[in-house]
């Protein structure tokens, strides 16, 4: 049986992730396990050890509106991090799940949202539903990621790329983490509780195997932001590509990437994906 306690694994995630200085706890003798023990946890959310055990172990899933807004200050958790919370928990309500759980991924762009990509050109931008589904990109985002084979067929899926695809190894150097970035998207929010996802992670499952099965297990559902992608492409080379990621109006339950160039090694390469050389002939 698939293990769906994402929000024990989230909790137990940033309880070892947070030092005791971060919360004003002395260090004291050396840890055997790293971060905060449960115990100083339930003392700074002011709830009882054996209450957290059973929030981390997945044999109590509705924590009240009170307790999550203790644990948050306790873990220090962002803005970002505390409305990730409130989505797992979320997750786990029948009513929320009758209500918003089988809603199909959106697929239809709105016009404003292609006419800002379009604004975003020469910019490689693009937009993706919950599942990962490229809906629309720009033709910057097509010059840098059709050689690499993610365009390829009639519905591509950034996800599905990643995980399951050997090019995908070889375009991204930094693979692993890219990875942990595609699994912590599909995770965000309710996860198996929508069937949609559900059936994407049971294709995962088989035809990436142990790796999306380890990452379902051990990476909380908060993909990052921002940061900085490498990518290795077959015509210009190594790039380093800062990217932004900005989520739509709740109705869409769409997110729009836009990659900028990280140093002018990229940004001249990325000129050269516009420009293509001229190439001489002999005779």
């Amino acid at each position: 049986m698939v293990d769906d306690n994402e929000l024990g694994l989230f909790l137990r995630k940033r309880r070892e992730a947070i030092t005791p200085d971060e919360v004003g706890l002395p260090a004291g003798p050396r840890r055997r396990a790293p971060g905060l023990r449960r115990s100083e946890v339930a003392a700074l959310a002011r709830v009882s050890v054996e209450y957290l055990t059973r929030l981390e172990q997945g044999r109590d899933r509705r924590p009240s509106p009170q307790v999550l807004s203790a644990l948050a200050g306790a873990l220090r958790l962002s803005a970002g991090e505390r409305a990730h919370l409130l989505r797992l928990t979320k997750a786990s309500d029948p009513a929320y799940n009758c209500l918003g759980g089988d809603s199909r991924p959106a697929r239809t762009v709105r016009p404003t949202v292609r006419a800002v990509l379009d604004r975003l050109d020469p910019a490689p931008a693009v937009l993706l539903n919950r599942l990962g589904d490229i809906l629309a990109r720009t033709a910057a985002y097509e010059r840098l990621m059709g050689p690499i084979g993610l365009l390829d067929g009639a519905r591509p899926n950034l996800a599905r790329f990643v995980l399951t695809d050997e090019r995908a190894r070889v375009a991204y150097p930094d693979w692993e983490r890219v990875a942990d970035e595609e699994v912590a998207a599909l995770k965000q929010g309710p996860f198996r509780a929508d069937p949609h996802i559900a059936a994407l992670a049971d294709e995962l499952t088989v035809t990436a195997g142990e790796a999306f099965t380890r990452r379902v297990e051990t990476v909380p559902g908060l993909p990052g932001a921002s940061g900085v992608l490498r990518l290795i492409h077959p015509t210009v080379g190594h790039l380093r590509l800062a990217y932004e990621v900005m989520d739509l109006a709740a109705d869409d339950d769409q997110r729009l990437i836009v990659l900028l160039p990280a140093d002018i090694e990229t940004t001249t390469a990325l000129d050269r994906l516009v420009v293509p050389p001229l190439h001489l002939l002999a005779g």
